[in-house]
């Protein structure tokens, strides 16, 4: 009996070692958290001079952009990462450029899901730093991690890293980048965008999008992790404020294009100098970007 005992205990024991070594791996196969603080820390620091369209603070964050973008491995979408274009606001023009790059699909690579971060934000008002730590340097550093896991963990379909400028502009970026397609929108099957994700006093990331299009539905519900609760809402089908129409994804949508856009609560920083890095919520955001990519994978499993 003691034998037996003993054998039982050394399967479930060997059992749970493993499992915990395969979590462990996979978990060590997604990014280097240190290196997502690392990036919100940078972006949201003075020397970007708050990342205003137009202004150097914006030249200096897309270099940075580029240079990590090429350091990891990612492709431009074109010859250049760099897609160019002027507007005009309130009688004056603006000079921008989105940030774009490419990993090409193993199995449906003519089938490009785009994810999507804004990397402007309010500049210098009246001598004060606009930092944007949260708004939306932790997208924008989301973008990279994703880029990091990538390099171990090739997606299905062509994914599309899209660092869009002017959004606090009237989503200036995404709009071009709509109705200037590089790729025809027909190839477009998903947008992924992510705009203030590092914040939540109740562990709270929203996700918009699930409840118009019947491919994205099963993940209402879908509880990836026990530290962020992951909720489908802030739409036109519940209570709360609609977000459709809040950032750059809302020009996928209208062009009919799936979206998921993930979120948190308004907080008292927001669009405030005090939006620094010092005040994000570092725990949550590592997961956030955890559960982000645990929705990637889902659909990237889909067949469009």
């Amino acid at each position: 009996m003691k034998v037996k005992f003993v054998a039982l205990f050394s399967f479930f024991y060997l059992t749970y070692i493993n499992v915990d070594a395969q979590t462990y791996k996979k978990e060590a196969s997604l990014f280097c958290e240190t290196t997502l603080l690392r990036h919100v820390k940078s972006l949201s620091s003075d020397f970007f001079e708050g990342r205003r369209t137009g202004t150097r603070g914006a030249l200096k964050t897309k270099k940075y952009i580029i240079n990590q973008f090429y350091s990891l491995n990612v492709k431009p979408l074109k010859k250049s990462y760099e897609q160019r274009f002027l507007f005009e606001k309130k009688g004056r023009e603006y000079k921008a450029t989105n940030v774009l790059g490419l990993i090409k699909g193993t199995k449906n690579p003519r089938k490009y899901i785009v994810i999507s971060a804004h990397y402007d934000h309010e500049g210098i008002k009246n001598g004060v730093i606009y930092n944007g730590a949260d708004d939306n340097a932790s997208g924008l550093s989301a973008l990279f991690s994703f880029a990091e896991y990538f390099n171990n963990n090739p997606p299905k379909h062509s994914v599309i890293l899209a660092a869009f400028d002017g959004e606090e502009l009237e989503f200036q970026g995404s709009k071009y980048f709509i109705n200037n397609p590089i790729i025809p929108l027909k190839n477009i099957k998903v947008n992924i965008n992510m705009d203030m994700i590092s914040r939540s006093e109740k562990n709270e990331l929203y996700m918009v999008g699930t409840e118009r299009d019947r491919k994205l539905k099963h993940l209402v519900g879908y509880k990836p992790s026990k530290k962020v609760k992951l909720i489908a809402g802030h739409n036109s089908y519940d209570d709360l404020e609609d977000w459709t129409y809040s950032s750059d994804h809302v020009n996928f949508y209208k062009k009919d294009i799936p979206f998921l856009y993930f979120g948190v609560e308004d907080h008292e920083d927001y669009h405030e100098p005090t939006d620094d890095y010092e005040n994000i919520h570092k725990e949550f955001y590592i997961e956030a970007v955890k559960v982000i990519i645990s929705v990637f994978e889902k659909i990237d499993d889909l067949r469009f």
